[in-house]
């Protein structure tokens, strides 16, 4: 073991946790002690309705590593990941739920895996679940569908155990419930050195999941928001321009026949029928509007993104520690 102490933060989002939380942060300062590694723990009180926020601060009267933040009501995870990752202040950044199935024995691999394999982010893998059949035939199908999306070779996009280089916590944005696609997230943002660790699955000891099936359905709309975000937040008139391009070539195109098609009857002394009795004018007429309102809205998304994003637009009543 190297003589240099890692600074590492440990970002714990917590909703309703009270019971598990001081079997948690015992487990994780025996582990990062043995290691020697120089720790803060940054529970992340999402608006618990229990005594969360209570433990929290007694941890912290007890042992300074604990630290809270305490959001004002439920803002969901994705929150509480970015609150944490903006006070985190270690050179490594893990994240772990709060619920004791994510095992803090797995910290000093993750750790090994961004300091010295030069990892930027590792995910955690639960190869074997303890959950019930309706939530792993689905988190499977989304992971396999992630996979084909982003390019990126995890089996478990969603593992709340990761691993992080502190450059990666600081240059990415999670808000929405985009803490399900940090990955891809962190891969659009440059960060490609991504890599994933097999960790031990634990059966919930106290209380109940938070997620129901729902989850699942936001989890498909959450990937098509984040992949186009990802690719066009920058320069939306790419995506916009040319489906507006499209449109219009492709109405002014009908427009040209329509048009054509009756100089060339009235040319030879044919049956015409006026352009307003053609469906085929009404088409391109339909086209050529939808292609013009997809052009403005291509400017005025350009516009948009030029005014900077209120990033954290979630309210924090309390603090203990130096969080």
């Amino acid at each position: 073991m190297s003589d240099r102490r890692i600074a590492l933060s440990i970002v714990i989002p917590v909703y309703n946790e009270e019971e598990s939380l001081p079997e948690l942060f015992e487990w994780i300062c025996g582990v990062v002690d043995k290691e020697n590694y120089d720790t803060e723990v940054l529970f992340v009180d999402d608006g618990s309705g229990d005594t969360s926020w209570q433990v929290i601060c007694e941890l912290n009267k007890k042992d300074p590593r604990a630290k809270g933040i305490k959001f004002n009501r439920n803002y969901g995870k994705s929150a509480a990941l970015q609150t944490g990752f903006e006070a985190a202040m270690g050179e490594v950044v893990i994240t772990m739920d709060a619920d004791l199935q994510d095992s803090p024995d797995e910290i000093p691999a993750l750790v090994k895996m961004i300091t010295e394999d030069n990892f930027q982010l590792v995910s955690g893998w639960k190869k074997k679940r303890h959950d019930p059949i309706g939530k792993t035939i689905p988190s499977k199908f989304f992971n396999a569908i992630t996979r084909m999306v982003s390019g990126i070779k995890l089996h478990d996009f969603n593992c709340g155990l990761k691993a992080y280089h502190r450059d990666v916590v600081k240059n990415i944005e999670v808000y929405g419930e985009m803490h399900r696609y940090i990955p891809l997230i962190a891969k659009w943002n440059g960060f490609y050195r991504i890599g994933e660790k097999e960790v031990h699955h634990r059966e919930r000891k106290y209380g109940q999941t938070k997620f129901g099936l729902e989850r699942f359905v936001h989890g498909f709309l959450d990937l098509i928001s984040v992949t186009f975000v990802s690719r066009f937040r920058k320069n939306p008139m790419h995506f916009f321009g040319a489906l507006g391009t499209l449109s219009f070539l492709f109405g002014l195109g009908v427009t040209a026949y329509v048009i054509g098609d009756k100089m060339y009857r009235i040319y030879h002394h044919l049956d015409v029928r006026d352009v307003v009795d053609q469906p085929l004018f009404f088409l391109a007429l339909v086209a050529l509007v939808i292609g013009t309102q997809l052009f403005l809205a291509g400017f005025l998304a350009e516009m948009i993104i030029q005014v900077n994003h209120k990033k954290g637009d979630y309210l924090i009543t309390e603090r203990t520690g130096d969080a």
